[in-house]
C-alpha cells in the first residue's frame, strides 16, 4: 500500500512538473507591464489586443492556418493511401518500408531541416507555400499512417469481401465500407497532422522567408529579437487551439466508435 501511495505521489509530481511551466504563461499574458515578469504586475488584455490588431501577427496567423489546412489535406490523403497499400499488399521488405514511412518521427528535426533546406534551395522552394506544405507533410504523414494503420488492423476483411461478392467495385467498397469503418483513425490522423503543422518551428525556421513566416517563426523571432510580451498572449492562444483540436479529435473518435459497438 505504501509503495502504491508513493508511486501515486511521484506520478502527481511528474504531472505537475509537466503542466506548471505551461500554465505559468497564462497569467503572464495578462501582465500590465511590458515584460515577462512573473508574477505579473497588474491585469491587462493589451497584449491580446495587440495581437489581433497588429497586421504582422495576423499575417503570420493566416499563414500558419493556411499551411496547416493544406498539410492536413495532403498528409491525410497520402497517409491513407500508403496505409492501405501497406496493410493489403504483401511483399518482401514490407517491414522496411513501414519503418521508412515512420522515419521522420525518429530522425532529429534539425537533421531533417538541414536536408530539406539544401534540397529546397536547389528546387527554389524556400519561402514558398508549396515548400512549407511539402516539408510539414513529411513530418505529419507518419502520424496519419500510425492512426490509420491501427484502424485497419481492427477491420474485418470479410466485410470488404462481402461487398465485392455483391458487385461492389474497389472504389465503391472503399467509400462505402472501408472509409466509414476507419474514419476514427483518419480523423485523428488528420487533426494530428493539423496540430503538428501549426506548431512546427524547426523546419519552418530553415525554409522561411520575409514574405512567408508562420506563427511559431514569428514567436521565435519576437522572443530572440524584440522581446515583445505579445508572445505570451500568442502562446496561450496557440496552446488552447492545440488542446481544442485534440479534444475534437477525441470526441469525433468516440462518436464514430459508439455505433459500431
Amino acid at each position: 500500500m505504501t509503495s502504491k501511495r508513493l508511486l501515486g505521489i511521484f506520478a502527481v509530481l511528474i504531472v505537475i512538473w509537466l503542466i506548471v511551466p505551461t500554465l505559468v504563461i497564462i497569467p503572464m499574458s495578462f501582465n500590465e507591464a511590458p515584460s515577462f515578469n512573473f508574477p505579473p504586475k497588474g491585469f491587462s488584455t493589451r497584449w491580446y489586443e495587440n495581437f489581433f490588431t497588429d497586421p504582422n501577427w495576423m499575417k503570420s496567423l493566416f499563414a500558419s492556418l493556411q499551411v496547416a489546412v493544406l498539410t492536413m489535406i495532403v498528409a491525410t490523403t497520402v497517409g491513407v493511401l500508403a496505409s492501405l497499400g501497406l496493410s493489403k499488399v504483401k511483399f518482401r521488405g514490407k517491414g522496411l518500408m513501414e519503418g521508412y514511412f515512420l522515419l521522420p518521427l525518429i530522425v532529429p528535426g534539425i537533421v531533417l531541416a538541414v536536408g530539406l533546406y539544401s534540397l529546397f534551395l536547389r528546387l527554389d522552394l524556400l519561402g514558398t507555400l508549396p515548400g512549407f506544405v511539402l516539408a510539414h507533410t513529411i513530418v505529419s504523414m507518419p502520424l496519419v499512417i500510425t492512426n490509420v494503420m491501427a484502424s485497419l488492423q481492427g477491420l474485418d476483411p470479410r466485410l470488404e469481401q462481402a461487398s465485392a461478392s455483391l458487385g461492389g467495385g474497389r472504389v465503391r467498397t472503399f467509400f462505402s465500407i472501408t472509409l466509414p469503418l476507419i474514419a476514427p483513425g483518419v480523423t485523428a490522423g488528420a487533426l494530428f497532422a493539423f496540430v503538428t503543422s501549426f506548431d512546427e518551428v524547426i523546419l519552418s525556421l530553415f525554409i522561411q522567408s520575409p514574405s512567408l513566416q508562420t506563427l511559431p517563426v514569428k514567436i521565435f523571432n519576437s522572443v530572440t529579437q524584440t522581446n515583445d510580451p505579445t508572445v505570451a498572449a500568442v502562446a496561450v492562444i496557440t496552446m488552447f487551439t492545440s488542446v481544442i483540436v485534440m479534444l475534437v479529435a477525441q470526441f469525433a473518435t468516440r462518436k464514430r466508435k459508439r455505433p459500431v459497438a
